[in-house]
């Protein structure tokens, strides 16, 4: 017969058993993956490719009828893809001007909206205010950002960059702040997104490429073509910080959701750089087909996406190892890429 106490023991016991029980059965569920789209602008073929990441295939493609996209972003619902209409030349390079930014519905793969300025001004990086929900592009011809209501698919507003060839954009978390790189000058704008005025124009290089920025928004990061280094920029002071010593001249760049890791692009090496932010050093390189271009690290973190332009395909690189994971065939002259998230 049990006592009071020897009750107590059994349900203690019990107790300690099931709670056991019931926390490695949470432990041992497996990570949901990102659900979600990626696209690539397929600029040699004048298309948006619609990239299923489970099955890792190009499986449409959209007319973008002009020449040509660089670019793309996709809207916060994940429905749809705004790619604007660059032209057929590189930056600073003679060719035709365009002047077009086109929405396509991902869902249909087809185009529901055409802003046209009228005018050759050569839109080109696309990006989504993290708070206000507009879509900002850069205008290069106009030295400015165009601002546009994607509700009403109209130009609302423009803010000045100070500098010719301001090519690629990114905002601050906060979205407080924009950052232009400014290709031909070497140069970083420095922009007040609210009041729309250029707070301060940083020098670079004689030539710089491509822009990222951090996800606590305390540096912002853009190539230098001159020397194979990544000029570190400190937010709070908007002056150049440190370098990064890489193996070639970088391009594009995208870091990790955690903060610790920038992925960099080195078209020249045929490889993609890793660098450790807090020591700011190249701690991984992963070869990748030629030219490897831009670079878009999933939401959940565990994929680093990298278009390689001369061969038309996009890299899939693991983030646990560095290890390319697959190779994804996309169209002639993979570049811009955007993950449109599944709502």
């Amino acid at each position: 017969m049990y006592n009071g106490r020897s009750m107590t023991r059994i349900h203690a016991a019990a107790l300690a058993i099931a709670f056991t029980l019931s926390s490695s059965s949470s432990w041992s569920e497996p990570p949901k993956e990102e659900s979600g789209t990626l696209l690539v602008a397929n600029k040699g073929d004048h298309t948006l490719g619609i990239i299923d990441p489970v099955a890792n295939k190009q499986t449409a493609v959209v007319p973008e009828n002009g020449v040509t996209g660089h670019e793309v972003i996709a809207s916060s619902d994940g429905k749809t893809a705004y790619v604007p209409i660059y032209g057929n030349s590189g930056v600073g390079k003679p060719g035709t001007d365009g002047q077009n930014v086109i929405a396509i519905d991902i869902a249909s793969q087809k185009i529901v909206g055409n802003l046209d300025f009228g005018h050759g001004i050569r839109p080109h990086c696309p990006l989504i205010g993290p708070k206000d929900g507009l879509l900002y592009v850069t205008t290069e011809l106009e030295k400015s950002i165009t601002i546009i209501d994607p509700k009403t698919f109209k130009a609302v507003g423009s803010i000045p960059t100070g500098q010719v060839e301001s090519h690629m954009l990114i905002l601050s978390h906060d979205g407080r702040r924009g950052y232009t790189a400014n290709v031909g000058p070497g140069t970083v704008s420095v922009l007040d997104i609210k009041a729309r005025k250029v707070l301060k124009v940083i020098p670079i290089s004689a030539t710089t490429r491509r822009i990222a920025i951090s996800p606590d928004d305390k540096m912002v990061f853009t190539s230098d073509q001159i020397k194979p280094r990544l000029a570190v920029i400190h937010t709070a002071t908007n002056t150049v910080d440190s370098w990064v010593d890489l193996p070639a001249a970088g391009y594009g760049a995208w870091p990790t959701p955690d903060g610790k890791w920038l992925v960099v692009a080195v078209p020249s090496a045929n490889k993609v750089a890793v660098v450790d932010l807090k020591t700011l050093k190249v701690a991984h390189t992963v070869d990748v087909p030629t030219a490897p271009q831009e670079v878009v690290v999933r939401p959940d973190g565990k994929i680093a996406y990298v278009s390689c332009d001369s061969s038309g395909k996009v890299a899939a690189i693991r983030t646990s190892d560095w290890q390319m994971d697959t190779l994804i065939d996309a169209g002639k002259g993979a570049d811009g890429l955007g993950w449109a998230a599944a709502r």
